[in-house]
């Protein structure tokens, strides 16, 4: 199974809503593809993390500069 299905859990350093690290994974049951459920318990808020994939335009500088070059 590979990380895009389910098989690995992204751990998020803090909590999105309150910046708090006393992060949790959620017990709740992950369907397959809905992303892993973390729990907060600063601010007792429940979210999930989903990778979506790498961006197809590559790298770019803040001003849309090649900054390969």
């Amino acid at each position: 199974m590979s990380s895009a299905e389910g098989g690995e859990r992204a751990a998020p350093f803090h909590c999105p809503y309150c910046g708090d690290e006393d992060l949790r994974p959620s017990e709740e049951a992950t369907a397959p593809g809905q992303g892993a459920a973390w729990e907060c318990a600063a601010c007792n808020r429940a979210f999930r993390l989903k990778f979506l994939g790498l961006l197809a335009s590559g790298l770019r500088s803040v001003h849309g500069e090649d900054p390969t070059s």
